[in-house]
């Protein structure tokens, strides 16, 4: 089984947020598949959100941890521990600061700069070594007045919006590529593109 985990916090108020552009993923991931033969759907499990299906023969589980972006990690190692998963089954999509708005980069392990939903997720498993699809929603502008957990916490400025559907769109084909094709080879295919 494959592990895929959206990073965000629970509740309408952050819903079109930068910071839940992971949950924005799996929901746009999941959302024809849902309407296919064999429904699906998301159920209170593992102190978030979960759903299953299978994607090329691969079983896969679908995260949304409900303990908000700083805690995240607790529910991950609950699935985790659940279906004796390995770090390395587990694929989090999450928002990039420093990976520009329209762009996406995939990798393994590695440090969480900065993003405390990924500090989370390394300290509860032990182990930094999961795959993560990182969805660019670059730096604050200069004239942007706040801080780095303002900016991340608003929703998408007007002219992202209308880019927003191709951007899920890229995200959710990265995913299905990692899940099918493997980690190496949709990161030499991704990372060297721009997604625009």
């Amino acid at each position: 089984m494959i592990l895929l985990v959206g990073l965000g916090n629970p509740g309408p108020q952050y819903a079109q947020t930068r910071h839940n552009v992971g949950f924005m993923a799996v929901d746009a991931f999941c959302a024809p598949r849902a309407a296919a033969a064999r429904p699906m759907s998301f159920q209170p499990r593992f102190e978030g959100q979960f759903a299953e299906l299978v994607l090329g023969g691969v079983p896969v589980g679908v995260l949304k941890p409900g303990t908000f972006m700083n805690a995240s990690g607790r529910s991950v190692l609950a699935a985790t521990s659940f279906f004796g998963l390995e770090p390395a089954a587990v694929l989090v999509v999450h928002d990039e600061l420093d990976v520009p708005f329209g762009e996406l980069r995939i990798k393994s392990g590695g440090g969480d700069g900065g993003h405390r939903g990924l500090r989370s997720i390394s300290m509860e498993l032990a182990n930094p070594n999961y795959a993560r699809v990182r969805v660019g929603i670059g730096r604050p502008p200069a004239h942007f007045q706040g801080d780095v957990a303002d900016f991340v916490l608003q929703a998408f400025a007007l002219e992202e919006r209308s880019e927003l559907t191709r951007v899920l769109a890229s995200t959710c084909e990265a995913i299905e590529a990692v899940i099918t094709d493997g980690l190496a080879r949709t990161m030499n295919r991704t990372n060297q593109r721009i997604v625009r």
